[in-house]
C-alpha cells in the first residue's frame, strides 16, 4: 500500500452509492478499497504493469 494518501471527493447518485456499498460488503471489502482497486486496474490498463517505475522512477511506493 502507498505510504502517503490523498483524498478524492466525488459526487454519486445516492441509490448507486447504496448499491455499491452493499456489493462491496458482499465481497468483504470497503468502498475505498474497491475504488483504489479500480484506479490501479485503470492505470495498469493504460500504462502497463510497470507503471510504478514510469511514475515513481523505481521508488515503488
Amino acid at each position: 500500500m502507498e505510504n502517503r494518501t490523498a483524498r478524492l471527493t466525488l459526487l454519486i447518485d445516492p441509490k448507486k452509492k447504496a448499491l455499491f456499498e452493499k456489493l462491496c460488503a458482499e465481497e468483504d471489502v470497503t468502498p475505498s478499497q474497491k475504488v483504489r482497486q479500480f484506479i490501479r486496474e485503470y492505470i495498469e490498463a493504460r500504462l502497463g504493469e510497470d507503471w510504478k517505475e514510469q511514475v515513481f522512477g523505481g521508488d515503488e511506493r
